[in-house]
């Protein structure tokens, strides 16, 4: 489908080339007239050849297995939107014969592959990591919020960056950040605690984590990252949380359909461009951090140039001290560590919480082995946190484990071929796009055992399994990606979510609002309950 892409692509350019150069051939005597005609009659029968000819006739990708089920206009999905059917793919990788790769076809019948072997999952993620990258359309969505650092970096950029970043993220800096978790996490109990004892009514219990899981990731990463407290947690108003709130909106139903009318004609950059409301709350927001992204960067400049001042263990001081970034790439880390850092922290400790309330004895067993270690929250001088008292609780680590297995924050992740290249020794063409699905990987029995789709800590204790699960591969563990491209604050995310998740269920027992009520998910550029888990908390004496 690449190729063809670029004939239509050619036809376009020619088609302009020609009314400038002959504009005697032009209908009625005007060029803007032929232009959109022709143009329009061009993207039609693109549209047509996508939806009609190529998925039956054209593809080269035919000697994959399939679903036979697949629709002119919705493929294999019954879906009008681009969504990744994570339901079907897990029946299709049980039901269908494959070996390790998949092909099937979402709205508008464009063709995707996704993985479900961890020899194939090695050679995209690992040996041949960079033949493949994340589509242009992608890249242009997320540089608008995250800039352009290392998660939208590509080859040898990526390359560089990674080397010099690596060590910020090293466990020796990580380990110094445990306190800093530690006490947002009791910051944020406490202003819990503040809240609920303001509601008139005491069976006026119900929070919305996600809003509380929202601002103390933000908090944590401006001071983690940046030596900075953004005081989000007492300061929901700030400039920073109200300029994230607009960025990571919910798109409408009419962004949705432009966006999947984007990726049908192969570019995405003009949605950018039009003068809707959510582009407008975008791009306000996107300025604004962008801005005290700046301003922020100046100012540990000069910090950093009093000789008497105390050295910083935060990400980007550690960045700055290499020396091998200018300040605009700085700036662009910067907004790479507060975006994605944040967002995914905040959903993995709602996944956390959803996960408790639909476990009561997980959550029982948990606060057990949280009180019996850790000093209570409403000392006002407990002992110290550090890393290894926060690491040496077992079962704490099993679940956070089980819950980033369970509830990946970013379930999918897709790679477009940037040459002809192979997988499992069969061509995959330049242009082809394969979906690396988390949420499938980490849910496949034949990698995780018969009880693969039940939320199960205990897969994470006993000898040899506190860092594999049992699984038969450490492929079957995709959260985090494997290889050059994985996520290079892994080690930060679980220390973070381990301490704020041992914050919390130290302090408060809870129980969904409406238990009863099915799952619905919020995608966007993480996936997490779409109410934001509405719980009740009940606040525990004694600690």
């Amino acid at each position: 489908m690449g190729r063809m892409n670029h004939c239509f692509d050619a036809l376009y350019v020619g088609i302009a080339a020609s009314i400038y150069f002959r504009p005697e051939s032009a209908i009625n005597g005007s060029r803007i007239v032929t232009i959109a005609v022709l143009v329009t009659v061009i993207t039609i029968a693109k549209l047509f050849y996508q939806l009609f000819i190529y998925p039956e006739f054209f593809t080269p990708l035919k000697y994959f297995p399939t679903p036979s089920n697949r629709h002119w206009l919705t493929g294999n999905t019954g879906s009008l939107l681009v969504d990744t059917p994570h339901a079907l793919m897990k029946e299709w990788a049980k039901t269908i014969p494959n070996d390790g790769i998949l092909r099937y076809y979402i709205v508008g019948n464009m063709e995707r592959l996704t993985i479900t072997s961890p020899a194939v999952l090695s050679e995209i993620l690992v040996s041949k990591a960079y033949d493949f990258a994340k589509p242009l359309v992608i890249q242009q969505a997320l540089r608008r919020v995250l800039g352009n650092g290392i998660l939208i970096a590509e080859g040898e950029v990526h390359k560089f960056q990674r080397k010099n970043l690596k060590p910020a993220f090293a466990y020796r800096h990580v380990k110094d950040l445990y306190p800093v978790f530690w006490s947002k996490g009791k910051e944020m109990v406490k202003l819990i605690r503040k809240d609920l004892r303001t509601r008139k009514a005491p069976e006026d219990n119900t929070i919305r984590v996600r809003i509380w899981a929202s601002r103390v990731s933000l908090d944590i990463i401006g001071l983690a990252g940046m030596g900075r407290d953004f005081d989000s947690l007492r300061n929901p108003d700030s400039s920073l949380s109200q300029s994230y709130e607009m960025v990571f909106a919910t798109p409408g139903l009419g962004t949705k359909v432009l966006f999947i009318l984007g990726m049908l004609l192969g570019n995405t950059k003009w949605l950018a461009k039009l003068p809707t409301k959510q582009n407008k709350l975008i791009d306000t927001g996107c300025r604004n951090i962008r801005d005290a992204t700046r301003r922020m960067i100046r100012e540990q400049k000069v910090k950093m140039e009093n000789p008497n001042a105390e050295t910083q263990v935060d990400i980007i001081s550690v960045a700055m001290r290499s020396g091998n970034f200018d300040d605009e790439n700085l700036v662009d880390q910067l907004m790479t560590f507060l975006g994605a850092g944040h967002e995914t922290t905040a959903g993995a400790l709602q996944w956390a919480i959803y996960a408790l309330c639909k476990h009561p004895d997980v959550q029982v067993r948990l606060r057990s082995e949280i009180r019996a270690n850790l000093p209570p929250i409403n000392v006002e001088t407990p002992g110290p946190i550090d890393a290894a008292t926060i690491d040496s609780l077992q079962y704490l680590n099993a679940v956070c484990n089980e819950v980033i297995r369970f509830h990946p924050s970013v379930p999918n992740t897709v790679r477009v071929a940037l040459k002809d290249t192979t997988l499992m020794g069969k061509p995959i063409p330049k242009g082809t796009q394969v979906v690396i699905s988390p949420e499938l990987v980490n849910h496949m029995p034949a990698l995780w055992g018969t009880d693969a789709e039940q939320f199960n800590p205990d897969r994470w204790m006993g000898p040899g399994k506190a860092n594999t699960g049992g699984a038969t591969s450490n492929y079957a563990f995709l959260s985090f990606l494997h290889g050059p491209r994985s996520c290079i604050g892994q080690g930060f995310a679980k220390a973070e979510l381990a301490c704020l998740l041992a914050a919390v269920v130290g302090s408060f027992s809870f129980e969904l609002r409406y238990p009863d009520a099915p799952l619905e998910v919020r995608e966007g550029a993480t996936i997490a309950p779409k109410d934001g888990v509405l719980a009740k908390f009940t606040p525990l004496a004694g600690w």
